[in-house]
């Protein structure tokens, strides 16, 4: 008796999964609004402290913080499930958001005061950044990963597109206390629509206590030689994407003189760009083609870094956005089809947490040497600094990543300390 054949993958087969639809509505307004926030803060600092070093720190404690307990969080994912926990990220975002403006509009927010509050509000960000793609493997057949993950890589870019721009306009024109109010509101709808959710359970691989379990989680993903080799290049890459994220407003605002609104058009120019890129990209069958997909962008990136030690307009910021945006497509998109054929269904929410964490640990640590060093170096330091991390996390992957793609799960880890 011959097997049913597997459906063509498409971009419409997605909307035959259930409940897939709502998944990934909650999942763009909750982007949006992060791309808001993240460039709300960085201008907040920048403009009513006038401190480059204050908004690498914002951004540092935006997102270290969570970085920290992202095996924890895994754990809680894979023993409690998904949608519950996306929602209190939400909520606990929604909340810092108005204490921030309500603190700022009664002249009651130090500096110091300002980073607390967003090192509190990251110990949630694990929850949904990891809990929304391990949730994906779970709710779409394997057919249509690479379509899936084209859609969740275009969710970020498609929100750097809309949300940075509105983000820095909506400053702009209603103030910061404001735009913070309508990002937060932002998020309230987003836990409205995750709400009632199905929340797909499978085995886990648990030792009944939440440490241990978060434990095993570390040692499962460093162990994958694949999911290892991804966070040690990726992380040093990621330095340069924190030394973006802080010189690129001083470069517009200070060097160049222009307005809040203008550093909202380079971010969202990258993103434009990331959701032509993605979308082609999903089209393009990964298996077997994933290290070059990672690597050939990483060598694009560099370049990118690059053209901001062009001196003098806006053209070289505009230039470097755009060629980041592309490369940035084929990129996650190999890099989120690997990980999941190499990750052990029973470990997702710990291996996908603790991996993606890894990956980005970079950026918060660059962002925060870089507000250092525009305080005592000219911005042209920063930039090679980021020009010599993405190189050398490019060479990193050339080393590490492995040449053969192994389809076997490298779950060795997972076995032994079961």
């Amino acid at each position: 008796m011959e097997e049913p054949a597997t459906p063509a993958p498409s971009y419409r087969a997605l909307l035959a999964v259930p409940s897939l639809g709502r998944v990934l509505l909650s999942m763009q307004v909750s982007r949006i609004a992060q791309s808001m926030i993240s460039i709300v803060m960085i201008l907040f600092a920048l403009q009513r402290y006038d401190s480059p070093q204050l908004a690498g720190a914002v951004a540092f404690a935006s997102v270290a913080p969570g970085l920290f307990i992202s095996p924890i969080a895994g754990a809680l994912l894979d023993r409690h499930g998904r949608v519950r926990l996306i929602i209190l990220d939400y909520v606990v975002v929604t909340v810092t958001l108005l204490l921030v403006a309500t603190l700022s509009l009664s002249n009651h927010l130090p500096a110091a005061l300002l980073v607390a509050i967003a090192s509190v509000s990251s110990l949630t960000g694990p929850l949904s950044s990891s809990g929304l793609r391990s949730l994906f493997p779970l709710m779409v057949p394997k057919h249509l990963w690479e379509r899936v993950n084209a859609v969740d890589s275009n969710g970020w870019v498609l929100a750097t597109v809309v949300g940075a721009p509105m983000g820095a306009l909506l400053s702009q024109l209603l103030g910061f206390e404001a735009a913070m109010a309508c990002i937060a509101t932002a998020y309230a709808a987003a836990a409205l629509v995750m709400f009632g959710a199905p929340d797909p359970r499978t085995d886990v691989a648990s030792s009944g206590s939440l440490l241990r379990d978060a434990w095993l989680g570390l040692v499962y993903t460093w162990q994958n030689r694949t999911l290892r080799s991804l966070a040690i290049s990726l992380s040093v890459m990621n330095l340069s994407g924190g030394m973006v994220e802080i010189v690129v407003p001083v470069l517009v605002l200070k060097h160049l003189g222009m307005g809040q609104e203008m550093v909202g058009y380079m971010f969202g120019l990258m993103g434009a760009f990331g959701v032509v890129s993605a979308f082609l990209s999903g089209r393009v069958k990964t298996e077997g083609r994933e290290r070059r997909m990672i690597l050939i962008p990483a060598l694009v990136f560099t370049l990118a870094t690059a053209f901001l030690l062009w001196p003098g307009s806006l053209i070289p910021i505009a230039l470097s956005m755009a060629i980041g945006g592309l490369a940035n497509g084929p990129m996650d998109i190999a890099m989120f089809t690997l990980r999941q054929r190499k990750t052990d269904p029973a470990w997702m929410g710990r291996a996908f947490t603790v991996s993606m964490n890894l990956n980005f640990s970079g950026f918060p640590i660059g962002a925060a040497i870089t507000g250092v060093m525009l305080t005592v170096w000219p911005a042209e330091v920063a930039i090679v600094f980021g020009v010599a991390a993405n190189a050398l996390g490019a060479l990193l992957g050339y080393l590490l990543i492995p040449r053969a793609d192994d389809d076997a799960v490298a779950s060795s880890a997972g076995a032994s300390t079961t």
